[in-house]
């Protein structure tokens, strides 16, 4: 078994080992092992000799990993710029793989990029009015996802498993959207949006690293 495999599957394990700690209040172990699996996707990325561009966007997405992990508005910002430069690292990398022009994804896979453009658009109903401070922030933020979406629906027919890790990564998104910014303080829904955005977000970012790096 090679060294990108063991380090691919170590960092599964620990994404899953992260669940029992997905809810419990922020603490320097919670986290470490938050951003551990994402870390070693990035090292796996670079063992497997993948393009750069993946490695860095696996890699800032655990800088963005440890950031959120960290309570406060500045710990929020930072998370939201690493996440922010992973997108453009993702975007840059679909598009060094052949990926036609974002606009031609409306045509390539209407429906998908239809969804991930109302998605975006309908944030200005139900969330940018409840970001406050965050607004502009977070503004940027739906549009390089919602780019990154197209840039993956827009790739050659090959790469449609690229194109369901991206949907799961934006879904979510969607999802610690509507956790922090809608849901009250104590809500019952929160624990289980936890587990819900960390399994589609570490499902996404692996569907997209297993396919391009070939494990």
């Amino acid at each position: 078994m090679g060294t990108s495999v063991i380090l691919f599957w170590t960092g599964i394990a620990v994404a899953l080992g992260y669940l029992a700690l997905a809810n419990r209040p922020e603490s320097w172990w919670r986290s470490l092992v938050k951003t551990v699996p994402l870390a070693l996707f990035a090292l796996t990325s670079w063992a497997a000799e993948a393009p750069a561009f993946l490695t860095l966007a696996l890699l800032f997405s655990a800088v963005g990993d440890l950031a959120l992990s960290r309570v406060g508005r500045m710990a929020f910002l930072y998370g939201l710029a690493s996440f922010a430069i992973a997108h453009l690292m993702f975007i840059m990398l679909f598009q060094s793989l052949g990926a036609a022009q974002l606009w031609e994804a409306f045509a390539l896979a209407p429906a998908p990029a239809l969804i991930v453009m109302l998605i975006a658009l309908s944030s200005e109903l139900w969330l940018a009015p409840y970001t406050g401070a965050l607004r502009t922030p977070v503004r940027i933020y739906v549009a390089l996802i919602t780019l990154m979406g197209l840039a993956a629906l827009a790739l050659p027919g090959g790469y449609a498993v690229v194109a369901i890790g991206a949907g799961l990564f934006i879904l979510s998104d969607l999802i610690l959207a509507i956790r922090l910014f809608r849901l009250p303080e104590g809500d019952a829904r929160t624990a289980p949006a936890g587990w819900a955005l960390w399994l589609f977000y570490v499902a996404g970012q692996a569907l997209i690293l297993h396919t391009i790096a070939t494990l």
